[in-house]
């Protein structure tokens, strides 16, 4: 059992746990994540982990409701508990010194690349920084990104804060600028905002790569319920990734194996 130890809601439908978890918090790199079942009847998520602090023993998860587990685990409270978490899995982010890299988060995925937007500042690249979200009221962790970025640029699709449209158009300027210097573009979010990422650099043979969150069951290889194809192979992405070469990512495949149960959890989630 998981001792819960915080909670805040930072948007709509978008909450922040601090869970007491120290054998995975001594061990958590950047790009890492956790599977968790909520209670005894739970099914099995994978999370990536947004945060963690070895001293204190806690990780943190920032999550978006979309399906039925992930309700239930926003309703717990401080001094609540979570049945299961395992982890740190996944291969880390390779993180070393390489020059300009360009870090980008959509919606929920900010959380996911805030770790690792860190973790490359702090090998002393110069990390420019895009987070992006449907309106202001859905952007989070502006703060935190901008203490670990040496520039932070904000899109939102419609306008509210920053400037209005997508992360790919201010991706656009900044390369149409000086593409030369960027030698990574690493980007984590909606599977649509993640292939568009890819689109843009694929011409201009800029190295990129995606964090991966397909369906998972075990989150140890064997299932197969996570299997993508990159490269014209197939891959798991819990023991394989989850970060991969955005190129040879097929996301056609990959949104249609998202979105298979998208009727289901609504039919689960609206049952009382």
């Amino acid at each position: 059992m998981f001792r819960v130890i915080s909670k805040v809601k930072l948007a709509t439908q978008i909450t922040k746990l601090e869970i007491e978890a120290p054998l995975i918090a001594r061990k958590a790199q950047a790009g890492q994540f956790v599977v968790l079942v909520s209670d005894e009847k739970g099914e099995r998520i994978p999370l990536t982990l947004a945060d963690w602090d070895g001293s204190k023993g806690t990780i943190t998860l920032i999550f978006q409701e979309v399906g039925f587990t992930t309700s239930k685990l926003s309703a717990k409270e401080a001094g609540d508990w979570i049945e299961h978490i395992l982890g740190p899995l996944g291969h880390p982010t390779e993180i070393r010194n390489i020059g300009r890299i360009i870090c980008i988060g959509g919606g929920v995925g900010i959380a996911e690349v805030y770790p690792i937007t860190r973790a490359f500042r702090k090998a002393a690249n110069e990390v420019i920084g895009i987070i992006g979200a449907r309106s202001r009221e859905l952007l989070i962790l502006e703060k935190e990104m901008r203490q670990v970025c040496n520039e932070l640029y904000i899109s939102t699709d419609d306008g509210s804060y920053g400037r209005r449209g997508f992360v790919t158009e201010v991706l656009k300027e900044i390369l149409n600028t000086d593409k030369t210097l960027v030698k990574l573009v690493y980007a984590v979010g909606p599977v649509i905002m993640m292939r568009a990422v890819s689109e843009v650099t694929r011409p201009l043979e800029i190295k990129t790569l995606v964090s991966l969150n397909p369906i998972m069951v075990d989150a140890t290889g064997m299932c197969g319920a996570c299997r993508c194809t990159v490269g014209g192979e197939v891959k798991f992405a819990c023991v394989d990734g989850p970060d991969f070469d955005a190129h040879q990512v097929n996301f056609q495949e990959l949104e249609k194996r998202i979105n298979q149960f998208k009727t289901q959890e609504q039919i689960i989630r609206d049952i009382p």
